[in-house]
């Protein structure tokens, strides 16, 4: 721990810091000295994208709650009404139409510049990959968008195909191997993370010597626990988030800047 008083709720050490550097230019000196970095994104690197937050105030499940319980895996097997609601929304989502912005481009600067080593994303939307990083140092915690999964059989397919079905009248697709129930290959609410992406995530957050945390609230586990794991290994902890995170009691340094204008600084600045 560093200087301050600590109070210890959960797993999170909670301390009053009596400095606390936030300039752009003395986390680029840590990116540029440090062996590995680690970053973790969550939803609000892709707002700018037009894709919305899940809880901040114009945030999906602000203000639509029922998206939530949408998107926990024994509701939507039970309820076929629920399905068809959710092919529904996958047909607009704005991530089949939008790009990258900024803050996924600077990321790519980072590590084409060699200060990016892991980059574990909360994100289902693919932006990061459109922006150019490579699947090499990419981490899709929470899966991915692009494919459907059959929940019987477990038969992949690409969610563009399914998505014709459905625009051809298929309220709520089934799996043309077993007629089982399709879904999109995203970790919903109820569903166990991929043990493999996990395991590599907490080894780069273990061997990280700085860990950055970018747009995402740190509130859902066990991907929250990540910056811990990065802290109690020795690495410094870098927050870039709008809103208040658990962690921010304890981080080196909390960016609270729009991360399109943050984000490209601190790339420039590396």
């Amino acid at each position: 721990m560093r200087a301050g008083d600590t109070e210890r709720r959960g797993s999170v050490y909670l301390v009053e810091m009596e400095t606390r550097p936030h300039t752009l230019d003395v986390v680029a000196r840590w990116l540029r000295d440090a062996r590995s970095v680690t970053a973790l994104t969550g939803a609000g690197i892709s707002t700018d994208s037009g894709i919305p937050d899940f809880r901040g105030p114009q945030g999906l499940w602000t203000k639509d709650p029922g998206a939530q319980r949408r998107a926990t895996l024994a509701h939507y097997l039970a309820s076929r009404q629920a399905r068809v609601e959710v092919w529904l929304m996958r047909m607009e989502h704005p991530a089949r139409t939008v790009g990258p912005n900024s803050g996924h481009r600077a990321l790519v600067g980072l590590e084409r510049k060699g200060r990016l080593h892991t980059l574990v994303t909360q994100n289902i939307d693919g932006l990061h990959l459109k922006a150019g990083t490579s699947p090499d140092i990419l981490v899709e915690i929470h899966g991915s968008m692009r494919d459907v999964v059959c929940m019987s059989c477990g038969d992949r397919a690409p969610m563009d195909e399914a998505l014709a079905r459905v625009g051809a009248g298929e309220e709520d697709p089934e799996c043309r191997s077993c007629g089982g129930i399709l879904k999109s290959a995203t970790i919903s609410f109820g569903q166990s993370l991929d043990a493999a992406d996990l395991r590599r995530a907490q080894l780069a957050a273990a061997g990280s010597d700085v860990f950055v945390a970018v747009g995402t609230s740190l509130a859902v586990y066990p991907v929250a626990h990540l910056p811990q794991i990065a802290m109690e290994s020795g690495a410094r902890l870098v927050i870039l988030n709008a809103e208040p995170t658990p962690y921010d009691g304890i981080a080196d340094a909390v960016l609270r800047d729009p991360l399109s204008e943050t984000l490209p600084e601190l790339a420039e600045a590396v």
